[in-house]
């Protein structure tokens, strides 16, 4: 074996193929012996699809002549077995223990599924070099017993379903040249014994639960040629001399663990490394100068820490010194907000093939220089402060598959030079500033298979030339400025899954050949000026899981193909000019009443059983048509009379509706205001909010809190509203209405319920407030007819965590809301969070960080100082949070009857992260089958731990929520770049 290069997870494949095992056994064992350990073997198998061991391995034929079965010529015994790619399952006998001559065992790699435990046999074979048993399901513990193998040098165990901890005594084998572990369920710490082995060349322990701090040994061996240990949670910091004692280092995967402190400069002084791995950790500090020492590095991976460039320069100063990497392919430092600078000039000097860069805070222009590396295949720039017009020297890179500036300030037109780039599969540029039409010539680069161009300010109509690209799969041109018609060949999109025109100015009818496109999973053409009917068409988008059409002016009847579409999960025809009965069969029995609300004609059929929002959305039903034997005439009276008087009843209405909106329009807040200021602030009468809730009807009720009930309603002016009342019967009604009014009407800030008016007189006292038509997060988290998917939960907290910043740090006087629970987090039209309830809320005098209170907040979610000792602070509310963001991911409220005794959600979730993760979280989130697994459950695992960090049990040790909501943020960041690679 020697000093083999090793390449991770691909390592075995190489090398066991090589490796003979040696045996020995006493003399008096024969051919007989082996075959009836073979035999043994067979009748384990339980599952042998190609029927190889079936037919062959008979008695009939001699076992030398056995498929898989080698052996050798001197003693014609059995001195290799070779199983490899035979779609074996089955367990491991005992009886291989006496194959004594046996050199090379092989029941690993792809294509078997042995399962159960190692035999204890195995490991009494005393000369045996290579034990090779990954890639099965084999399970329970390592057997203590390995370490009795003192010949052992290649060790294979890796994926498997290994759990407890590594056995000590493996580290005692001195002649162990590799461990091979990773990919199982193994916990515990590196044991200390590890010193012991200095012919040791490749650890790798990646994809376990391994916890503790690295033994220094590891960083003092001489011999190493690999160390892996991904995915972990190692922590502590690296040693400063790393560099100086690993002369033949050429892999380092220290990747997604919990190691802290600065990247030691001495890295630099490992000069064979190749693979150098530290992302996803807490390392902090700057970014080390020399790295460009380093002349054979390939990968270079620092993304998601805390690291930053060196501040003696404006510029990413780190990037210049890689230019002497000759060899390096991929350059990732994502999602380290503290690098904050500029790209170099120099950056044109690097010879690497991908860079991620994504989430940094780089700043200025993109130099011009980008466009001489030459071997560039991925750029990925999203989410930075990026700024200036395009380089059109970007058309210059010819190898160029991806390139991703999602979320920058780019201005100026789109550069036509980057049509150029016919090897271009990826192309993301939503969330920028660029202007003009969007180029013709995109439509000659038939490599594309994404292209997002959304949020920005693209004028002009869609280019017809887009019809060319027949093979994309993703498009998306949403919350632009784009006018006409749809193109006239889109049926020509054969393959296409998504398609998103939202929120643009576009216009006439929707073309009948939309039904051409099978693939279609999703497709929005909300917020246009779209008419005509819709097209029976849409019942041939077989595939369709979303369509949202809301907010055109589409008229006559909802077509009956829409039944056919068994896949559709999300169907939205709100506020078009649509008439006639809804359809009653397919998926329209699981739709909302808000998926048709706006479409004054339509009906909805009896057996038709709509999932209501709540009770005052309803549809009139459809009256049954019957003709009678007068039908002619009433025919005729129709055409002849009662026509005539309709469109003079049309005129009279349309001259009232115009002048009423004049008035309406003239009283309603613009955009722009959130809260109306105080010396506007106005009262409404009783009178008028007795007439807006049909006079506080049960059909109006929204729902009953803790000091009142809430109604919905709709004012004067046609404003929809929802008006809490108070009962004045409840002690501490008086104190919640007056301290709700003290804080609503002095905040400001889009994700706080926004106060419209009061009323208050001797025995009513009632709060006029904005109205939220999707109800609460309560409601969508625990209805069987409501899904929240990872990345609406994700934005409803960001939301809800930017208000409580808001409210802690960016107001004068800081308010503590007390009250955090779904209930109070209050969802608008468009699925934006708003924080509400503000009945026991307190606010902090000027010198105070804290006060005390008799007023008890919600069982569950109170912090502990706040339930023991009525101690209120900021700290409590974020404790709150971190009470909200587990029950928003695992579906289970803080009083669950799971939940008993000392067991709390807390730590419930505290004992399952991270190896138990899928035990915790919604089952809803986590589908196996999802393409966004790894995303989704890296998601789901990085929001738990942020989490416990709300939730310490000692106020000063949880974080502020300013860090709360730079890391969801940062939680966001990464999982949509994850989900868009994935797409």
């Amino acid at each position: 074996m020697g000093n083999a290069r090793f390449i991770p997870n691909l390592i075995v494949v190489v090398l066991l193929s090589s490796f003979e095992v040696s045996f020995s056994r006493k003399t008096t064992t024969n051919i007989n012996t082996d075959q009836s350990a073979l035999l043994a073997l067979k009748s384990h198998v339980i599952s042998d699809p190609q029927n190889l061991l079936a037919t062959n391995w008979s008695t009939v034929t001699h076992v030398c002549n056995w498929i898989g079965v080698t052996c050798g010529s001197r003693y014609k015994r059995v001195t290799a077995l070779n199983l490899f790619g035979m779609n074996l399952s089955g367990t491991i006998p005992p009886h291989l223990g006496n194959l004594s001559f046996l050199a090379t065992l092989r029941l690993s790699l792809s294509g078997n599924n042995f399962m159960g435990v190692i035999p204890s046999s195995l490991c009494s074979l005393s000369k045996l070099e290579l034990l090779g048993l990954s890639r099965n399901n084999l399970q329970g513990q390592i057997p203590v017993a390995i370490g009795n193998l003192s010949s052992l040098r290649w060790l294979y165990l890796m994926y498997n379903q290994f759990s407890g901890s590594i056995p000590s005594s493996v580290f005692n084998v001195s002649s162990l040249v590799q461990i091979v572990l990773s990919h199982n369920q193994l916990i515990g710490s590196i044991p200390s014994q590890f010193g012991n082995l200095l012919k040791l060349e490749v650890l790798h322990l990646g994809v376990n639960s391994i916890y503790g701090t690295i033994p220094p040994f590891v960083f003092n061996s001489s011999a190493l040629n690999a160390i892996a240990l991904t995915a972990n949670r190692l922590s502590g910091y690296l040693p400063s001399t790393i560099g100086f004692w690993l002369p033949k280092l050429e892999i380092l995967e220290l990747g997604d663990n919990e190691l802290s402190g600065s990247i030691p400069a001495s890295i630099s002084n490992a000069s064979r490394l190749s693979f150098l791995s530290l992302g996803s950790n807490s390392f902090s500090g700057y970014i080390p100068i020399d790295l460009g020492n380093l002349r054979d590095l390939q990968f270079l991976g620092l993304g998601q820490n805390n690291l930053a460039s060196t501040p003696s320069s404006s510029e990413l100063s780190f990037l210049s010194s890689l230019a002497n990497c000759k060899h390096l392919r991929l350059l990732e430092f994502s999602i380290n907000p503290m690098i904050s600078g500029k790209l170099p000039v120099s950056i044109g000097n690097l010879s690497v093939e991908q860079v991620l860069a994504y989430g940094c805070n780089i700043k200025g222009r993109i130099p011009g220089e980008i466009g001489n590396v030459s071997n560039l295949i991925s750029l990925d720039l999203d989410n930075n402060k990026l700024s200036g017009s395009l380089p059109t020297t970007i058309g210059r890179l010819k190898n160029l598959q991806s390139l991703s500036l999602q979320g920058n300030k780019l201005g100026g037109f789109f550069p036509a030079e980057l049509c150029n780039l016919k090897s271009l599969s990826y192309l993301y540029f939503t969330g920028n500033n660029l202007v003009g039409p969007i180029p013709a010539c995109l439509g000659d680069l038939i490599s594309l298979r994404y292209l997002f161009l959304g949020s920005n300010k693209f004028a002009n109509s869609i280019p017809s030339t887009f019809t060319r690209l027949t093979d994309i799969l993703q498009l998306n041109v949403s919350s632009n400025c784009l006018s006409g018609a749809l193109p006239v060949d889109i049926g020509k999109w054969k393959v296409i899954t998504s398609i998103d025109f939202s929120k643009n100015q576009l216009s006439g009818e929707i073309l009948i050949s939309i039904g051409d496109l099978r693939d279609l999973t999703y497709l929005s053409l909300s917020g246009n000026r779209f008419q005509g009917p819709i097209p029976e068409s849409f019942g041939g988008l077989v595939s369709l899981q979303v369509l949202d059409l809301s907010r055109n002016n589409f008229s006559g009847i909802i077509p009956k193909s829409f039944e056919k579409l068994l896949c559709l999960e999300h169907f939205n025809v709100s506020f078009n000019r649509l008439e006639g009965e809804i359809p009653s069969k397919g998926s329209f029995g699981n739709y909302t009443i808000q998926s048709f609300m706006g479409n004054k004609a339509l009906c909805a059929a009896p057996q038709l059983q709509l999932l209501q929002y709540s009770q005052q959305l309803l549809l009139p039903p459809c009256k049954a048509n019957s003709f009678g034997k007068h039908s002619r005439k009433a025919i005729q009276l129709v055409e002849y009379i009662l026509f005539p008087i309709g469109s003079i009843i049309l005129v009279l209405a349309v001259i009232l509706t115009f002048s009423r909106r004049g008035k309406r329009n003239a009283n309603l807040p613009t955009a722009q205001e959130n809260f109306p200021a105080l010396a506007e602030w106005r009262r409404v009468s009783y009178q008028e909010l007795q007439q807006a809730t049909y006079g506080f009807s049960e059909s109006k009720l929204l729902g009953v809190g803790s000091f009142g009930s809430v109604y919905q309603g709709i004012l004067s002016d046609g404003l929809s509203v929802a008006v809490k009342v108070f009962n004045l019967e409840l002690e501490g009604a008086f104190k919640s209405f007056d301290v709700e009014c003290e804080v609503l009407r002095n905040i400001r800030h889009r994700n706080l319920v926004r106060i419209i008016s009061s009323c208050s007189n001797i025995d009513f006292k009632a709060l006029v407030l904005e109205f939220m038509p999707c109800g609460s997060l309560e409601k969508w988290l625990y209805s069987h007819n409501h899904f929240l998917d990872i990345l609406h939960r994700l934005n409803i907290m960001i939301d809800v965590a930017s208000a409580l910043e808001y409210l802690h740090h960016g107001y004068t006087t800081p308010v503590i809301h007390c009250d955090l629970k779904p209930n109070n987090i209050l969802l608008d039209e468009d699925m934006v969070a708003h924080l509400g309830d503000f009945g026991i809320a307190k606010l902090l005098g000027e010198h105070d960080s804290t006060i005390h209170t008799m007023t008890l907040a919600t069982i569950g979610y109170m912090a502990p100082e706040y339930g023991s000792e009525g101690i209120v602070s900021t700290k409590g509310d974020v404790y709150s949070f971190g009470i909200l963001l587990m029950e928003t991911f695992t579906r289970k409220k803080p009083t669950d009857e799971i939940f008993a005794g000392e067991m709390s959600i807390k730590y419930w979730v505290k004992k399952s992260l991270p190896e138990a993760l899928i035990e915790v979280v919604d089952t809803n989130l986590l589908n196996n089958e999802a393409r966004q697994y790894s995303a989704r459950r890296d998601c789901a695992l990085s929001i738990l731990q942020l989490a416990l960090e709300c939730t310490e049990e000692v106020p000063e040790e949880r974080i502020d929520m300013k860090e709360v909501v730079a890391k969801l943020n940062k939680i966001k960041i990464k999982f949509l770049h994850e989900s868009n690679r994935r797409a």
